[in-house]
């Protein structure tokens, strides 16, 4: 039997740059650093900490990647490392590459993006302006036009939903729905690709996607979400499940309000 030794040394409890980490969280947190502040010069963190250079400047790094902070060069009041409004976009991504590694169960995805959906649709029919209901109006005159590719049918659809979510004015319900209704878009794809009748699958959703920008345009709260849970869950069942995985149990029902 080969020599397993060196494959049971033994590991530290934590790498050094995760506790910087862990302390400048703690101070955000605590709301000790806002926007705009700027972190203490990287020779000061090492002190205060305790720490390597090299371990300030790896979790900084890890910072700036995910849009915490953003570096400025210079000696001036304005240089080196200022806490950032984290941009919408990086938020999604995260979320959508936890939700691509997770493997969550299809109907667990469905379930939170139906219910995400109606709420943000609610408040869509509530709040919505002029310019709101252009942008939701543009991806749906796309989805009208006839003979669109099904990727780029998709594509619109998938801003469709953004839009809305963006129409009802909470921030993280709309970076939400994006990763959410991201991390399915290759199983709608691949279910689309499979079907034999994806013109009248297409018109259905054409059809239900104006329902809801009516009642939108109606300030008809109650009736937008209904018609938004319904076509999600709808399409999942009737079309994802029904060619990816026919026979399988299609998920809990609805709820009712």
């Amino acid at each position: 039997m080969a020599d397993m030794t060196a494959a049971w040394e033994p590991v530290p409890r934590s790498r050094t740059f995760e506790l910087v980490l862990a302390r400048i969280e703690e101070q955000i947190l605590a709301g000790n650093l806002r926007v705009g502040d700027r972190l203490p010069p990287e020779r000061e963190l090492v002190e205060l900490l305790g720490v390597s250079r090299a371990a300030v400047r790896e979790a900084l790094r890890v910072l700036e990647a995910q849009g915490v902070v953003r570096s400025r060069v210079g000696t001036g009041p304005a240089s080196g490392s200022v806490i950032s409004a984290m941009p919408s976009d990086g938020l999604s991504q995260l979320l959508r590459f936890h939700m691509a590694l997770a493997n969550f169960p299809l109907m667990d995805v469905v379930e939170a993006r139906a219910t995400l959906e109606r709420s943000s649709a609610r408040l869509a029919a509530e709040r919505a302006t002029e310019d709101d209901l252009a942008r939701i109006r543009a991806p749906l005159a796309r989805m009208d036009e006839a003979g669109l590719p099904r990727e780029e049918f998709n594509d619109h659809d998938t801003a469709f939903h953004v839009a809305i979510a963006e129409a009802g004015g909470n921030r993280l319900m709309a970076d939400m729905t994006i990763a959410v209704r991201s991390a399915v878009r290759h199983t709608l794809l691949t279910a689309f690709h499979k079907l034999s009748d994806w013109e009248a699958v297409a018109a259905r959703l054409r059809a239900e996607h104006h329902a809801i920008y009516d009642a939108i345009v109606d300030h008809q709260p109650q009736r937008t979400g209904d018609l938004v849970e319904a076509h999600i869950r709808g399409i999942h069942r009737d079309v994802v499940m029904a060619v990816l995985e026919p026979g399988k149990p299609s998920g809990r029902t609805p709820r009712r309000e």
